[in-house]
């Protein structure tokens, strides 16, 4: 399985409340920069889980529209929460995308890559790409990618 964590691209500060926050112009540019890197390197059968806030759904349109909106992703959300939406080790298909927020995205990489959480931290519109393996009866996890919207 992989698994993507995408955090939402740059967005206003304030709104009439957190869940409604757009993304900026230079919001729009990165998230348009990372889904043209991600679209020349997944499947079509990839599954995207976006939380509901305003952001994450405008970060993936930039993509396209083929996304569930998982409540359960909002922001202050659990890492286990974005663990169990996508199913993770097994998960829901080979390829699962979650786009979603701090401190939940840094929490999630750090469980997978240390053992536990911490308090690690994406950049805004960036990804961590993990994928889970078996080698020799032994699940492992492989960190695949790591990049930000300034780097493409």
């Amino acid at each position: 399985m992989n698994l993507i964590l995408w955090r939402h691209a740059e967005a206003e500060d304030q709104a009439a409340s957190d869940l409604v926050r757009q993304l900026t112009p230079r919001g729009v540019k990165q998230a348009q920069g990372v889904a043209k890197w991600l679209k020349s390197r997944l499947d079509d059968d990839t599954v995207f889980l976006v939380s509901p806030a305003t952001r994450t759904i405008q970060t993936m349109e930039a993509f396209g529209d083929r996304y569930r909106v998982v409540k359960e992703l909002a922001p202050g959300a659990s890492a286990q929460a974005v663990l169990d939406a996508a199913q993770w080790p097994r998960g829901i298909a080979e390829t699962v995308v979650v786009v979603a927020h701090q401190p939940t995205l840094g929490r999630v990489a750090a469980s997978l890559i240390a053992g536990h959480e911490a308090e690690w931290t994406l950049k805004k519109g960036g990804i961590w790409w993990f994928q889970q393996r078996s080698r020799a009866g032994d699940d492992q996890v492989v960190l695949r990618a790591v990049t930000s919207p300034d780097l493409l």
